[in-house]
C-alpha cells in the first residue's frame, strides 16, 4: 500500500434541500406557528435539522480504499487517546534505554545531559509535525509513514532514502528484540535455577527460538487496535524494569574507584568515533517515529473531532513518562558505575557488579520484565511489516487475506527475524550505527515533509527552522553511519557471526 492514500470526499456542512411544489407554503401569518399551518412542516423541518446537525457533527465522509478494511493497521478505527499512549509508551521505551549510560562515558556529565535534552526536544517537535501531517492535505489521511514519504518525495527518492531505514526500524529492531529477549530468558533461567541446578540449560540459539515462537503466537492478534492491551503490558513492564534497575544501582552506591571523566583512550580518530557512537546511542533511544502515523490511523476522525487531538493528548502523556524513565536511567546509571559500565548497558552492569549482593527475586523479576516488554515491543514494531506483506496479497487478489495465510505471513516474518538474530547476535550492541540509520526517519524527514506539504512563508521562522533541522539531521545521520561502519570494520574480528553467546 506504499504510495496510496485513502480518498476523502468532502460534503457541504449545510445540505441543499429541494422542496416539491406540493410542499411549498406561504409564510406563516404573524402569531401563527408554521408547524400548525403545515401538517408535514414539522416532521420535514425536524428531519432537515437532524441531517444538518449530523453533517455538521461528521464534517466529512471518508471514502476509504477497500484495502484499508483488510489490512492490520487500518482494519479497526476505534482507537483513542489511551490506545495512543499505550502504543507510544511501548515503542518509546525499550532495551535501547539501558544503553544510555554508555553514551555518558564518552560525552561526560555536561555534554551527555545537553545532548540527551536536545535530542528529546528535537524528537518531540518532529512527533508533533507527524501528528499534524496525518491529515494535512484536505481529503486525505496518511495512514502509513511510507505513504506520506512517497507523496512528498516521489517514488524513486523514497525508495532510495526512506524505504531502507523504515523497513530496518521494523525488521531490524525485531531481530534485536529477539536477541535481548532470548538472552534475558536465558538469564532468568540461570537466576532461578541457581548454581546448584543440575538440569541441562538451553543454548542461546534455542532460547532465541523459544522467544520467537512466543512472539509469533502473540502476533496472531489481527490488527493494531487489538494489541492495545499488549502495548499496555509492555509499557508497564518497561517502566517497571527501568525504575527497578536504576533504583537498585543507585541504592547500592557508587563503585569504588569510579571515574566520570570522558574516556580518552586511543588515537584522536578513535576518540572522535567514540563520541560519534555516543551520539548515535542517544538518537537510537528515541526511535519509533515510523509508527506514529500508523497509530493515528487507528482513530476515527471528523471535522469537529480530528484524530490529531486525542493522538497528541496520548502522546504528551506517553513521552512525559518516557522522559521520567530515560533521564534516571542515563544519569543514575552513569553515577553508579561511571566509566566501568559495560558496553552492553546498565542491565549487564547490575548483574556484573551487584549480582552477588542483590536478592535473586529482584534479579529474576527484572529479567522477566525485560522478556515481557520485548514480547510486547515485537508486536508493535512488526505490525508495519505484517501490513506490508498482506497489502501485496490484497492488491493482487482484491480480497481480504485468509486467516491461514495471515498466520503464515507472520510466522515467516518471525523466522526471518530469528535467522537475522542468529546470524548477527551482536546486533543489539550496534546502537550507534542503528541510531545513524534511523535518524532521518526520526529527526530529518518530518521537517522536510512539513515544508514541502504545509509550504510555510518562504524565509520565515518556520521555513528556516525546518530546513535547518532537516539538513542538520541528514548531516548527523551520515556522520553516525560512517562512524558506525568504521568502528564495525575496525573491530570486525571481535564479532562472532552465527555464534550467539
Amino acid at each position: 500500500m506504499a504510495g496510496e492514500v485513502s480518498e476523502v470526499v468532502s460534503v457541504p456542512v449545510t445540505p441543499v434541500v429541494s422542496t416539491p411544489p406540493s410542499m411549498m407554503h406561504s409564510p406563516a401569518m404573524p402569531g401563527r406557528s408554521p408547524a400548525r399551518g403545515t401538517p408535514l412542516g414539522s416532521p420535514l423541518r425536524k428531519a432537515v435539522k437532524n441531517i444538518k446537525g449530523y453533517l455538521e457533527e461528521v464534517g466529512h465522509i471518508t471514502k476509504l480504499d477497500p484495502q484499508d478494511d483488510w489490512l492490520p493497521i487500518t482494519e479497526s478505527r476505534n482507537g483513542n487517546a489511551y490506545y495512543a499512549a499505550f502504543h507510544n509508551l511501548c515503542s518509546g521505551i525499550g532495551f535501547q534505554a539501558l544503553v544510555l549510560p554508555v553514551a555518558f562515558v564518552f560525552l561526560g556529565w555536561k555534554w551527555g545531559i545537553v545532548c540527551l535534552t536536545l535530542a528529546f526536544i528535537w524528537q518531540l517537535y518532529t512527533l508533533w509535525l507527524l501528528v499534524q501531517l496525518h491529515e494535512i492535505v484536505p481529503g486525505m489521511r496518511y495512514s502509513r509513514y511510507l505513504q506520506l514519504a512517497n507523496d512528498v518525495f516521489g517514488k524513486k527518492l523514497v525508495n532510495l532514502l526512506a524505504y531502507l531505514p523504515i523497513m530496518y526500524l521494523s525488521a531490524g529492531i525485531c531481530s534485536a528484540i529477539i536477541i535481548v529477549g532470548g538472552g534475558s530468558m536465558k538469564l532468568f533461567f540461570d537466576i532461578v535455577c541457581g548454581a546448584t541446578c543440575h538440569s541441562k540449560p538451553l543454548t542461546a540459539v534455542e532460547w532465541y527460538l523459544v522467544f520467537t515462537c512466543m512472539a509469533v503466537i502473540i502476533a496472531q492478534l489481527p490488527n493494531l487496535n487489538s494489541i492495545a492491551g499488549v502495548s499496555l503490558v509492555g509499557a508497564i513492564t518497561a517502566v517497571s524494569y527501568c525504575t527497578t534497575i536504576w533504583v537498585v544501582s543507585v541504592g547500592r552506591g557508587r563503585l569504588s574507584g569510579v571515574s566520570y571523566s570522558p574516556l580518552h583512550e586511543g588515537s584522536s580518530i578513535d576518540r572522535a568515533l567514540s563520541k560519534i557512537n555516543a551520539l548515535g546511542i542517544i538518537v537510537f533511544a528515541f526511535r519509533g517515529h515510523n509508527l506514529v502515523l500508523e497509530i493515528q490511523a487507528t482513530m476515527p476522525s471528523t471535522l469537529k473531532h480530528p484524530s490529531q487531538i486525542p493522538m497528541w493528548r496520548g502522546m504528551k502523556v506517553a513521552y512525559l513518562i518516557v522522559a521520567c524513565c530515560l533521564y534516571p536511567i542515563a544519569i543514575g546509571g552513569f553515577w553508579a558505575y561511571g566509566n566501568q559500565i559495560p558496553s552492553s548497558g546498565i542491565l549487564q552492569a547490575l548483574y556484573q557488579f551487584h549480582g552477588a549482593d542483590t536478592s535473586r527475586l529482584i534479579l529474576g523479576l527484572t529479567a522477566m520484565l525485560v522478556v515481557i516488554n520485548c514480547l510486547s515491543s515485537f508486536q508493535i514494531y512488526a505490525m508495519p511489516m505484517f501490513d506490508n506483506m498482506e497489502s501485496g496479497y490484497t492488491s493482487k487478489k482484491n480480497k481480504r487475506c485468509p486467516r491461514w495465510l495471515r498466520s503464515a505471513f507472520r510466522a515467516i516474518f518471525g523466522a526471518m527475524a530469528f535467522l537475522i538474530a542468529v546470524a548477527f547476535p551482536f546486533l543489539s550492541d550496534l546502537a550507534g550505527l542503528m541510531g545513524g540509520v534511523s535518524l532521518p526517519v526520526t529527526l530529518a524527514f518530518p521537517c522536510f515533509m512539513w515544508v514541502l506539504v504545509r509550504k510555510p512563508e518562504r524565509f520565515g521562522a518556520a521555513w528556516y527552522l525546518n530546513w535547518v533541522l532537516g539538513g542538520l539531521g541528514m548531516g548527523l545521520s551520515a556522520v553516525l553511519v560512517i562512524g558506525g561502519v568504521w568502528r564495525l570494520i575496525d573491530s570486525g574480528l571481535k564479532f562472532h557471526f552465527f555464534k550467539p553467546q
